[in-house]
């Protein structure tokens, strides 16, 4: 099985500088980057951590219990909108994702790891395309492990992030930026490497036939006005820059 949503519309609005017309890209400068001649070898591609999230996966809803986000790397007005976005794309991959399956969705440079426990506990890791996903899985496995024992499951189908007493994830969040420490950390859980992890190479198929991201995104109650707005205006661009 795969889950996938359309191409270009992982709904992240671009950074500074976006290299396309609203997508959400990488700047050059971050990726290639070289040193100084002489001052040793070129710089390995930033590898980033945007969204850390736990939901809770119930019929026929997913709805949030916690999340931490890094949209520093992003204009300042235009983070709250990512922010939404990616709550918004974490609640959407869960809700088509079948019970007990992990998968991660590529979605240009960026891919969206999720794991949905049998239990219906799930969580979602946005990432760029250079972080190595057993690492993100591995930090997903740990955090539902932490979460199921330190929250109560009674609390799950009504918890929201208001209500839920869990703070580990900004501190996961920052640990994990660097896969090389969190790889050490976690190299205990090596037996991933076996599990199946199915690989959707647009967010396209999460879409049932004749249904439209832009009724989603219209419908959701996540986005607020002013992302829905901006999501209109980045889609006409992305449609221009096709066009071109």
């Amino acid at each position: 099985m795969r889950v996938s949503l359309p191409a270009g519309s992982l709904l992240l609005p671009g950074r500074r500088r976006p290299l396309s017309c609203g997508r959400f890209r990488t700047h050059r400068w971050e990726t290639e980057r070289r040193e100084p001649p002489g001052k040793g070898r070129r710089r390995a591609p930033t590898m980033r951590l945007y969204s850390l999230s736990v939901l809770y996966k119930s019929d026929p809803k997913v709805h949030l219990l916690k999340a931490a986000y890094d949209v520093s790397s992003f204009g300042f007005f235009q983070r709250s909108s990512v922010q939404e976005f990616m709550t918004f794309t974490s609640q959407l991959i869960v809700e088509r994702s079948d019970l007990g399956t992990r998968a991660s969705v590529k979605e240009q440079e960026y891919l969206c790891h999720v794991y949905v426990r049998s239990d219906g506990l799930a969580g979602v890791v946005v990432a760029d395309s250079e972080y190595p996903p057993r690492v993100c899985f591995t930090l997903l496995d740990k955090v539902l492990d932490e979460f199921s024992r330190q929250v109560s499951r009674i609390d799950w189908p009504s918890g929201s992030p208001t209500t839920i007493n869990y703070t580990a994830l900004d501190g996961y969040l920052s640990r994990y930026q660097n896969p090389r420490e969190a790889d050490a950390m976690t190299k205990v859980q090596a037996e991933l490497d076996e599990t199946k992890i199915i690989l959707h190479n647009t967010m396209e198929s999460l879409l049932d036939r004749g249904e439209k991201l832009d009724d989603l995104v219209s419908k959701s109650e996540v986005l607020g006005a002013q992302s829905k707005a901006f999501y209109k205006t980045a889609r006409k661009q992305n449609s221009c820059c096709k066009i071109m």
